[in-house]
């Protein structure tokens, strides 16, 4: 944001870490840390309102909460709130997750000033769970479209042994990603290229095979990301329930086709760029890939064409925009 907004100063907080987090995050803002870490922060934050964030700096405007958790603070807030999977599917989060999620959406309801939702999906949801529409917006994500070069995917390759031609997903593995039920579907296909998997471990009892057609590559540097994107045949991405989906645009940068899900936030996010299938159909999934492989060329122009429309710095002045209201509100 400061690149298109440089009158706006942020402030990143975070609770507290036994490390720096620039050891192990490329953080491009200074972060201030809290006293207190992880669960003992959650539950002081939404049982009591404390620690607030203005007591570790001073001269805030207001403060963005970037997920569904919110801290401590009595100033203005702008709370992103992504998904409310939580609710369609409960079974996929665990017991406290469930309930630390609940908890938060009731909180922001007291305290929040504006909800930002990648998705109108979201928006949609946000306000049938009661949220007046003057404090719900749509600002939706962006995608770095810098293309990866021959190099770029060479040196990929060879670092996680990828094959020369592979289909791919991306993301954590967690039960609403649908990845057993993409496996089982490519189980009889030996005429189709491997699966490369590329996420970190999540949560769940995620049944997936490593197999010769299934590879598992774990998480993926963001410098090496968008390479193994442009070496992959199609992105698969059935997943069942997302807040925008994010992978779509990040293969549709690098000309690889797409295939996800209909419906929720992933048809929205495509924008017509994509091949749409059934994700609880493995026969509609088997049949989305061999589209995608038939129409490569058309798909690669499309989905860079989507992708292009769909950057951060819009997504920057949007927020901003809303800061503005707020702080002059």
């Amino acid at each position: 944001m400061t690149h298109v907004r440089r009158d706006i100063e942020l402030v990143g907080v975070s609770g507290k870490h036994l490390e720096d987090p620039e050891l192990n995050f490329d953080l491009s803002i200074d972060v201030v840390g809290l006293k207190l870490s992880g669960a003992l922060l959650y539950e002081m934050s939404l049982r009591l309102n404390q620690p607030k964030v203005e007591r570790s700096m001073t001269e805030i405007d207001l403060v963005h909460c970037t997920t569904i958790i919110p801290f401590a603070t009595s100033k203005k807030m702008v709370a992103t709130v992504h998904d409310l999977a939580f609710l369609h599917h409960p079974e996929f989060f665990t017991r406290r997750g469930n309930d630390v999620f609940r908890r938060s959406l009731k909180i922001l309801k007291k305290r929040a000033d504006v909800l930002l939702c990648s998705s109108q999906a979201t928006v949609d949801d946000c306000l049938n769970e009661g949220f007046a529409p003057d404090r719900v917006r749509h600002v939706a994500l962006g995608v770095r479209s810098t293309p990866a070069t021959q190099n770029d995917i060479d040196l990929v390759r060879k670092k996680y042994s990828l094959p020369s031609e592979y289909l791919l997903f991306v993301g954590t593995l967690e039960p609403r990603k649908n990845l057993a039920r993409l496996v089982s579907a490519l189980r009889d296909r030996s005429d189709l290229p491997p699966l490369v998997i590329a996420g970190a471990d999540g949560w769940g009892d995620i049944d997936v095979p490593n197999t010769a057609n299934v590879q598992f590559i774990g998480h993926v540097d963001d410098q090496h990301l968008g390479a193994v994107y442009a070496g992959a045949s199609v992105l698969c991405y059935p997943s069942l329930w997302e807040g925008f989906g994010l992978p779509i645009l990040e293969a549709m940068a690098q000309g690889t086709p797409v295939v996800t899900s209909i419906g929720t936030s992933t048809q929205e996010v495509a924008g017509g760029a994509a091949v749409l299938v059934d994700p609880l159909s493995e026969e509609s999934m088997r049949n989305g890939i061999d589209e995608a492989l038939r129409n490569a060329d058309i798909l690669k122009q499309r989905g860079r064409e989507r992708a292009a429309e769909s950057t951060w710095d819009k997504t920057a002045l949007a927020t901003a925009s809303i800061y503005d209201e707020l702080a002059s509100s």
